[in-house]
């Protein structure tokens, strides 16, 4: 929609002409995305991040915080999937349980009314979801001061390398600001040496000029060294579910351990 409108040279008034707000979910929308979205269309859009399990309530972002461009903080609440809606706590614990210190990233626990009992007959895996009335939700994030939570990954996405974490959002918000790239998807690849290594499913945007160099020297000069892809996939399109996520299980089975 955004590049529809973009293309069509239309104004944000006419861009949104037919709507008063979009919402978006699923995943949260890289930065890059959604200050061109805002750019292209206006301040119309509004976040929601849930799990089937505590269905769609566990934070939002709303209009208004999109709106508040002046706010010191406005680039990182834009990165943000908001803050916890009026039915449900939240917490940031460590692999034991432990509450972890604001800013901190560690796995997001949910509890409140909206949050499921359990799974239909199957006792093992809802007792492995919840703990003390708390969910377990499997994804990995940070609260700042103010209560903004921002996600950095799902638990099983997160690379190991040579004993140092790396979120791949990270690395992906990073390459999708580099000229030329449409697409990009991070995973691990198993390595004998590194335990893991970053490798990182390019797609081009069409008649781009862009290389593994090229990428190499814009991740240099934007992220730390040991988070830079060790190797680039260039690829035609990415795998996707229904609702458009991209499916890394099915990347990572195309690797090999090196």
């Amino acid at each position: 929609m955004v590049d529809h409108a973009q293309a069509a040279g239309l104004s944000a008034e006419q861009a949104g002409a037919s709507w008063k707000t979009i919402v978006y979910g699923g995943a949260p929308m890289y930065h890059a995305d959604i200050e061109q979205a805002l750019a292209v269309m206006g301040p119309r859009f509004a976040q929601i991040y849930g799990q089937g399990e505590s269905p769609m309530t566990i934070t939002a972002l709303p209009k208004a915080e999109l709106l508040n461009t002046q706010h010191p903080r406005y680039g990182h609440r834009l990165a943000s999937v908001g803050v916890a809606q009026t039915p449900v706590q939240l917490r940031i614990a460590d692999e034991s349980g432990q509450d972890l210190p604001l800013g901190q990233a560690g796995e997001i626990l949910v509890k409140g009314d909206c949050v499921m009992a359990g799974y239909w007959r199957n006792p093992s895996a809802t007792q492995a979801a919840l703990r003390d009335g708390w969910l377990l939700t499997g994804d990995i994030g940070s609260i700042d001061e103010d209560g903004f939570l921002t996600l950095k990954d799902r638990s099983k996405d997160l690379i190991i390398s040579g004993g140092s974490n790396i979120y791949p959002r990270e690395v992906e918000e990073v390459l999708l600001t580099a000229p030329g790239v449409a697409e990009v998807a991070v995973v691990g690849q198993p390595d004998g040496h590194w335990g893991e290594i970053v490798v990182a499913f390019v797609r081009r945007h069409a008649n781009a000029v862009v290389n593994d160099a090229l990428l190499d020297a814009h991740c240099l000069n934007h992220l730390a060294r040991f988070k830079r892809p060790k190797r680039y996939v260039w690829v035609e399109d990415l795998p996707k579910n229904n609702y458009g996520k991209v499916l890394k299980t099915a990347l990572r089975q195309q690797l090999k351990p090196v």
